[in-house]
């Protein structure tokens, strides 16, 4: 397993000698755990180059099983860690920006305040970006849409409204709500759901003609300040409104629309122990998430 976990380290610093430092070992004595994790396999799993390190095209296949390996192999240290108290670990979280930017950094905080051995990795990414870590094992589960991601366990914790965002001296900013068919003669502003997208379903369900999507963005702020900027028009999650000094107008929109946001994993009962407790401890305060 440590050569797995040399391996592992190697990948996230992009470094042989970076990978060494954080691990305590010798850099020859990485070198010599990669070799013979190459050999044991009969083939090259790294490449070294200027830049840094990458995988080979069979290491790129074999990676996966790498990570799921390391998964289970936390899980039952973590297991093991549980049955004298949960005194250590690692929580893998996948998240899409808005969730990751209003709920996680509180419920971090407050979580360690309970067990203060735990230690947090946080990837973000589009629905796309997000499933496929689950599916994987990179992440432990993610807090996304409950509507994407068929056969894979969901646990609703909010329902967040998506609402306009159009720049302040524009005709709509007027209206208390916006008809989303007052949305599709300007340029719109997409934000990129990775295969998925609420704001285009709500057009499509609503019966409104497609919008004019002159850009597809996954960055919610990067989108808040080209609205700013008057380069168009948008919808988002009202989180998004809530922290934020962009000189923008939000506004509800008719029909409304409701994001189920969710917490998706492969089997909440498989993965670590730490992560499990996080689940619980948000669904606990999902009634103070806002």
């Amino acid at each position: 397993m440590n050569k797995l976990l040399v391996l592992k380290s190697i990948l996230e610093n992009n470094s042989f000698t970076k990978a060494a430092k954080t691990l305590g070992y010798t850099q020859s004595s990485v070198s010599q755990m990669i070799n013979s994790l190459e050999n044991e396999y009969d083939m090259k799993i790294l490449e070294r180059s200027r830049v840094g390190v990458k995988l080979t095209p069979q290491g790129k296949t074999l990676y996966p099983y790498i990570q799921e390996a390391i998964s289970k192999y936390q899980s039952l240290q973590e297991t093991a860690h549980d049955i004298r108290g949960l005194k250590t670990g690692t929580i893998r979280i996948g998240a899409i920006t808005s969730v990751s930017c209003y709920w996680l950094p509180k419920l971090f905080e407050e979580f360690k305040k309970k067990y203060p051995g735990i230690n947090f990795v946080l990837q973000q990414g589009d629905y796309g970006d997000l499933l496929n870590l689950v599916k994987t094992g990179q992440v432990d589960f993610s807090i996304m849409t409950a509507k994407y991601g068929d056969g894979l366990d969901k646990i609703i914790i909010h329902n967040t409204e998506m609402k306009a965002f159009i720049p302040k001296n524009h005709p709509l900013a007027k209206m208390k709500q916006i008809p989303l068919a007052k949305l599709v003669n300007d340029p719109f502003i997409l934000v990129e759901g990775g295969g998925y997208s609420e704001p285009l379903n709500a057009f499509k369900n609503a019966g409104v003609q497609k919008p004019d999507v002159k850009y597809e963005i996954q960055d919610d702020y990067t989108i808040m300040a080209m609205v700013e900027a008057g380069l168009g028009v948008s919808i988002l999650s009202e989180l998004v409104a809530t922290r934020t000094d962009f000189d923008v107008v939000c506004r509800p929109t008719v029909p409304k629309i409701n994001r189920p946001v969710a917490i998706v994993s492969r089997n909440k009962e498989t993965i670590p122990i730490a992560s499990q407790y996080f689940i619980d401890f948000v669904i606990k305060n999902k009634d103070r998430l806002n």
